[in-house]
């Protein structure tokens, strides 16, 4: 069973100081025009970490190389992937994401394959869902699992290129 099929969407990287990767990314690979969104929250009610409701706040930047999405992650403050990615292995590339269309038969095929769920949820009232599974056991980091609705397709169309 197929987790999920397609071009990787998204390739990220989780760091302590967002301004300064940016900065990297921008002069020594030309990655320009970054969309900073600040304090993004995920709530107990949208988002679980390892299988219990989390509480966490972000900084997210986001940029294209190509069709590549780029995002940056910064943690503020909670639990989540992020900070126990920091704590194990300092910054670097955190997942790469992949889009579904039904994120419950990607899940279920992720469990048919031994990949376990670490992080889960939804934001902007549906229009994204989201799921990281942990491949590590197979020698593969963590891939992202996003169903994008509409409303989440047009706000990463208007991004600038």
């Amino acid at each position: 069973m197929t987790v999920a099929t397609g071009p990787v969407t998204q390739v990220c990287w989780v760091t302590e100081d967002i301004e300064a990767t940016e900065r990297l990314l921008t002069q020594s690979f030309g990655v320009a025009a970054w969309t900073r969104l600040p304090d993004i929250h995920f709530d107990p009610e949208h988002c679980t970490f390892r299988g219990e409701p989390a509480d966490f706040v972000v900084h997210v930047s986001l940029a294209y190389a190509g069709d590549l999405q780029l995002e940056l992650i910064q943690p503020v403050r909670g639990e989540s992937i992020y900070t126990e990615f920091l704590s194990r292995s300092g910054p670097g590339l955190h997942h790469v994401c992949f889009e579904v269309d039904d994120m419950a038969v990607a899940l279920r095929a992720a469990a048919a394959e031994g990949l376990p769920v670490l992080q889960a949820g939804s934001m902007m009232d549906g229009a994204m869902d989201f799921a990281y599974v942990d491949g590590a056991a197979h020698g593969v980091p963590y891939v992202e699992l996003a169903r994008l609705g509409p409303d989440m397709r047009a706000f990463y169309a208007a991004l600038p290129r």
